[in-house]
């Protein structure tokens, strides 16, 4: 991680009341002061574990699949999900993946994730991060492991030449919704999320695809 890009992680970390930042390898690993209004602590022991934040590997793949159904099922969803390890293991960590993840372990138990990905700005001209998915398991919550994953995503943000991190959040979700308004994240209610799927894509895709062929491409 460039000069540049660690202070911007650590005036973030400064800003969330994270402390005493260790780089270990590809992890970082984060100890919560203890003068900082973070949650109620839940025992002196808890309050003296460290969070690890490290990249996902393939071995990983069964519990982010945990995390992804325990999280539909937070957002009342909980049979939406159809995804499997293979496709996983697949999009994530072939070739060429489609998306990265980062988890978060308590006293080397899997506490949390987060799950993204890169998009593209026309008018910034630069590329962006879009998180997909961020997840603290109840039993962690009150640590600052959710502060920590967003930390850490923001820096790998920077690091790559992003210039906005972007993520969306129901609107029943308050506790989620006043814990990123007070971290500075503006909300787009003015823009509609438009999706596309399942026979509707299907119908989409011949429409346009007649009418290429009907041109003589």
């Amino acid at each position: 991680m460039s000069p540049a890009v660690w202070e911007s992680t650590v005036a973030f970390a400064e800003r969330v009341h994270l402390f005493m930042v260790m780089p270990q390898d590809d992890r970082c690993v984060w100890h919560r002061s203890h003068n900082q209004a973070l949650g109620p602590f839940r025992g002196s022991k808890i309050g003296r574990m460290a969070t690890t934040i490290r990249n996902a590997a393939p071995a990983d793949v069964p519990e982010i699949l945990s995390f992804i159904r325990a999280l539909a099922a937070y957002e009342r969803e909980p049979d939406a999900v159809s995804a499997t390890e293979a496709g996983l293991l697949r999009d994530g960590f072939g070739a060429n993946p489609f998306y990265s993840s980062l988890i978060a372990e308590q006293d080397g138990k899997p506490a949390g994730f987060a799950l993204f990905f890169f998009n593209y700005s026309t008018w910034l001209g630069r590329p962006g991060l879009y998180l997909e998915d961020i997840f603290v398991h109840p039993e962690f919550r009150g640590l600052g492991i959710g502060k920590a994953l967003l930390q850490k995503v923001a820096a790998i943000a920077l690091e790559k030449g992003c210039l906005r991190l972007q993520w969306e959040v129901l609107d029943w979700n308050t506790p989620a919704i006043d814990f990123y308004r007070a971290m500075g994240a503006e909300f787009l209610d003015e823009w509609r999320n438009v999706r596309i799927s399942g026979d509707a894509l299907q119908r989409l895709a011949g429409a346009e695809t007649g009418k290429t062929t009907g041109a003589g491409s």
